[in-house]
């Protein structure tokens, strides 16, 4: 009889374990780092703890006038979304830069890729350079050699990636992280508090704060 018990609770939990497997779903990150000349950018799969390498590569839009490069970054971003169609897009921040007229064409180049993916309804989300090499590295001023080494190793990679394709794939990575951070904590909070202790915390905190 005890065999039994133990026989049937050990199914159980092999069951068990076999649903939440199945029920874990994969989203396709695309991480882009904008620029004016080259446009990085980076697909992955994030499947629970597994991370997957699927493309990356540098859209290189040449010299010349500005509107036809960001014509180039728009329509190289926007094939890339229709052939993967990716579940979320991370891309880079803006920097302070000490010549004006090279941050206003990078702003330009983020909205081009932006506008891209936006066409299709898909969340952005965006993170500074510090945070992604402090994600990746665990350094916020990591060097451009270190991210590349890092990005090869977290997603065993054969060859190093060149560099602006590495920072994209960086940038995905990061939301990866970042993702399954939240994630992790919104269950343990679940887990901790029932939903009416949290509802009740919440609507405290908007009385709160509401003049």
């Amino acid at each position: 009889m005890r065999l039994n018990r133990y026989f049937l609770s050990h199914t159980k939990n092999i069951k068990d374990a076999l649903i939440s497997l199945s029920t874990v779903s994969s989203t396709i990150i695309l991480g882009i780092d904008p620029g004016s000349l080259k446009t990085g950018y980076g697909l992955i799969e994030s499947s629970g703890n597994r991370l997957r390498f699927l493309e990356c590569g540098t859209i290189k839009t040449g010299g010349g006038p500005l509107p036809p490069r960001l014509k180039i970054i728009f329509n190289d971003i926007r094939k890339v979304v229709q052939h993967w169609s990716p579940d979320e897009m991370a891309i880079e921040n803006v920097f302070l830069a000490r010549n004006p007229d090279s941050a206003l064409k990078l702003g330009q180049a983020r909205g081009a890729a932006i506008c891209a993916v936006m066409a299709e309804d898909i969340p952005v989300a965006e993170y500074t350079a510090n945070q992604v090499k402090q994600a990746i590295v665990g350094k916020g001023h990591a060097a451009k050699t270190q991210v590349q080494h890092m990005v090869k190793v977290l997603l065993n990679l054969s060859e190093t990636p060149q560099s602006d394709a590495a920072d994209a794939l960086a940038i995905a990575l990061c939301h990866a992280n970042t993702n399954k951070t939240m994630t992790e904590l919104k269950s343990k909070a679940s887990e901790r508090y029932p939903a009416e202790v949290l509802g009740a915390i919440r609507g405290r905190r908007k009385k709160r704060f509401t003049l």
